[in-house]
């Protein structure tokens, strides 16, 4: 397999990977997807459209996913994302809250895939962007069977890339947290689908902890590429792995630029944005994640102190870690 030719994201998550969290996963890889949060298609439609499209211009392949099934407005939804300049947008037919399946979109629609598939050629009717799924390997409703018939019936409405998580959904009983971690992966059902659907594009997600061994997986079952998700958030300096992976020749930056081009994003955000700094802040708390005085330098991130500018604390925090971990490197 080329690796040129895999393709690697960070995993959409709601409240978590918005625009501030995009710029921070950017400065540390070129290579990498990044997807927005989530969206609701019906935000898109009624709500404020440039405020939940909002993006920065370092990065003009963010890939949004939106959920719904409201047919017309799936595709009203679609169009304003191809009109602000995006180039693919991913259906959220995996996510199984509650609340989700109170709005009849997420993991639920796996049993309705003709739903899915009135959408899709709604959609196709109206805008040129790219569209993609993201579901899981069925609901606790369906079995293996049912899970093929779903890829078969939505794949032939024109869909040639899904992303793959490889657990059930199971609707009634269990939490969002607990759909991530309870229902056991089936990575092996998710290579039995590539085998029988070679012609698509499928990417695997789910209990990947490092680019290493979703890279392993990806070369073991002819995959065509893998998603990580928490783990990019928790410790998101392993994604310069996914740079070093493709051979990319542009020098990987190191832990304290990257904390200093964030504290000038912050200074250069929040003169616009009222109460953003720590919006922006949070997204980079795993940053020293491993590295001595990583607790000391995210503790003093959070607590309060004189500084009138987050930026300034931000820098002053990542000077005094890189001074002490010389200290140890010394020792």
């Amino acid at each position: 397999m080329n690796n040129q030719s895999l393709e690697f994201s960070v995993a959409p998550m709601m409240k978590w990977t918005d625009h501030h969290c995009r710029y921070f996963h950017r400065l540390i890889t070129k290579k990498a997807l990044l997807y927005s949060e989530m969206i609701s298609a019906d935000a898109l439609v009624y709500g404020p459209t440039d405020r939940l499209l909002f993006t920065n211009d370092f990065d003009h392949k963010t890939i949004i996913q939106i959920g719904g099934s409201n047919r017309k407005n799936m595709t009203r939804a679609a169009y304003k994302i191809q009109k602000s300049g995006y180039k693919e947008v991913n259906l959220n037919i995996g996510c199984p809250s509650n609340r989700v399946q109170a709005g009849n979109f997420g993991a639920c629609l796996m049993e309705k895939p003709n739903l899915i598939v009135d959408c899709i050629k709604s959609i196709q009717d109206k805008c040129d962007v790219n569209i993609s799924v993201k579901c899981r390997v069925g609901t606790d409703k369906m079995d293996n069977k049912d899970f093929f018939n779903f890829i078969d019936l939505v794949s032939k409405s024109g869909i040639n890339k899904f992303v793959v998580h490889a657990r059930k959904a199971i609707l009634n009983g269990l939490s969002p947290k607990q759909n991530r971690e309870v229902p056991p992966l089936n990575y092996a059902l998710v290579a039995l689908l590539k085998k029988r659907y070679k012609h698509l594009k499928i990417i695997l997600n789910g209990g990947i902890k490092s680019i290493e061994t979703g890279y392993s997986q990806v070369k073991k079952n002819n995959l065509d590429g893998f998603m990580i998700g928490r783990e990019a958030y928790q410790n998101p300096y392993i994604l310069i792995e996914v740079d070093r992976m493709y051979k990319e020749k542009n020098v990987s930056l190191l832990r304290h630029e990257i904390a200093f081009n964030v504290a000038e994003y912050i200074d250069k955000f929040c003169n616009s944005f009222v109460n953003e700094d720590f919006r922006i802040l949070r997204h980079i708390l795993g940053l020293y994640n491993g590295m001595p005085g990583s607790k000391a330098w995210r503790k003093k991130l959070v607590q309060k102190t004189n500084y009138k500018r987050m930026g300034d604390k931000l820098r002053f925090a990542t000077d005094e870690i890189e001074k002490y971990i010389n200290i140890k490197r010394v020792a």
